[in-house]
């Protein structure tokens, strides 16, 4: 996590031209090391995403008695072998399994050990500390999984598992991917069918990557099912690039003048790209490229250019949990646009790796641009001609996206700034300013 030093960031001297490939997809890499990891029997991973978040769920694993022999590549990337607990089981492990900032790892790691007769504490740093788990835990007990403390919402938490978890049909009260997957997680291993309902979509890794490793899984626009038990099989995973991580370079080559990027062999899962969708209707220069599948993730190039004039829009709440990583970096690119942009529905802001939706409305105030929130939704209105005044210092709150987003702010205007703690960038993309740079015309 972040020391809080200042990065002092200068505006690009020349416009960012040409491809470049973002490091492995966050979700899909979580995934693959956790699926394989309870697995009988060896996976092949390539394309794993090498950043602290996924080493804290290869160090969870491992912590569990799990065999991982993942090397860095040439590429920066993760790829080896995971040999699973397959009907075994995971080991007891010695101490408390520290998830370090990764919610994901946290909540998927309350879905996978709910069948097994050890006891776990799951703990993290301070932000995670402070994310709520009670989404997680809820279904879960449901199931018959008990936790200590009982109504505990915050880490750290004791999970004591059950061999004979209830199958059952859960209606979720929000789009979230991470609570879906730790209840079907536990479910493969209950007897039946296991159903989570959701009020919107939210992204569906989870169900495309099952069925690779066994398990019988359905899937539709807001309801998934998985049929246990089932002991999953090994199976070989190729992670496509985040697109996460391509939005931030997408939106610098929309900003500064003369750019055009283009990022390759990126996942374009629909549940994954809103922010492209959302850039269009803003008026930028973007389109995406279908190129193939990698398993059933479909995978694809992004290309963006410079937008002379950007207008704003209206994200409907429906659509929010597609655009909810992006929503910082797409904040920027409200500020430059004509108009207000709103996102609706986007109370998740408040419990991200901080109060993202604060955080964006006190970053932009710096720089001269409105911003404010009604109810659940976020109102930024922008200008064409903004021009960031000199000596502003950025807040990250140990946020890699918000680091990030005020990263591509300072490089894209005429002014430099300062962003404190930027190094949480590794969160999720430690080589972010490396590809800046190797785009640099």
């Amino acid at each position: 996590m972040s020391d809080q030093s200042a990065f002092q960031v200068k505006p690009l001297a020349s416009p960012l031209k040409g491809e470049v490939r973002v490091p492995g997809d966050k979700s899909i890499s979580h995934r693959a090391v956790l699926f394989a990891s309870m697995a009988e029997g060896t996976s092949k991973l390539s394309g794993v995403l090498d950043s602290d978040d996924v080493r804290s769920s290869i160090k969870a694993m491992q912590q569990l008695g799990v065999d991982v022999d993942l090397t860095e590549q040439a590429d920066g990337s993760l790829a080896g072998t995971i040999t699973g607990w397959g009907g075994g089981g995971p080991i007891q492990p010695d101490e408390p399994i520290d998830c370090g900032n990764s919610g994901t790892t946290a909540r998927l790691l309350m879905g996978m050990l709910a069948p097994w007769e050890i006891e776990v504490t799951i703990t993290g740093d301070d932000s995670l500390k402070r994310r709520p788990m009670r989404r997680n835990t809820a279904p879960l007990m449901k199931m018959g999984v008990q936790f200590k403390p009982d109504e505990a919402d915050h880490l750290p938490i004791t999970e004591m598992g059950n061999p004979n978890l209830r199958a059952i049909t859960y209606d979720a009260p929000m789009a979230s991917a991470q609570l879906k997957t730790a209840v079907l997680m536990a479910g493969v291993y209950a007897k039946g069918t296991t159903t989570l309902n959701e009020p919107a979509p939210s992204r569906n890794h989870t169900e495309l990557m099952l069925p690779e490793f066994g398990v019988p899984t359905t899937a539709g626009t807001r309801v998934a099912s998985v049929s246990g038990p089932v002991i999953m099989h090994a199976s070989d995973v190729n992670v496509p690039g985040d697109p996460s991580s391509a939005a931030f370079l997408l939106a610098a080559a929309i900003l500064k003048r003369g750019s055009s990027v283009c990022v390759k062999d990126v996942s374009l899962n629909p549940a994954r790209i809103g922010f492209v969708r959302t850039l269009e209707r803003m008026g930028a220069n973007i389109e995406d490229v279908r190129d193939g599948y990698e398993g059933k993730e479909p995978y694809g190039t992004i290309k963006a250019s410079f937008t002379e004039r950007l207008h704003g829009c209206e994200i409907p709440a429906q659509h929010f949990a597609s655009i909810l990583d992006e929503v910082p970096i797409l904040s920027v690119v409200a500020a430059h646009a004509k108009g207000v942009t709103v996102f609706k529905g986007a109370a998740e802001l408040r419990v991200k790796e901080t109060d993202r939706m604060q955080a964006v409305i006190d970053g932009l105030e710096l720089i001269g641009i409105d911003a404010w929130e009604e109810g659940d939704n976020l109102y930024i209105e922008g200008d064409p001609d903004l021009q960031v005044p000199q000596g502003v210092t950025f807040q990250t709150h140990g946020d890699h996206r918000l680091a990030m987003a005020w990263m591509v702010l300072g490089l894209c205007s005429g002014t430099p700034v300062s962003v404190e703690g930027a190094d949480c960038m590794s969160v999720s993309y430690p080589g972010f300013l490396d590809d800046i740079k190797s785009l640099e015309a």
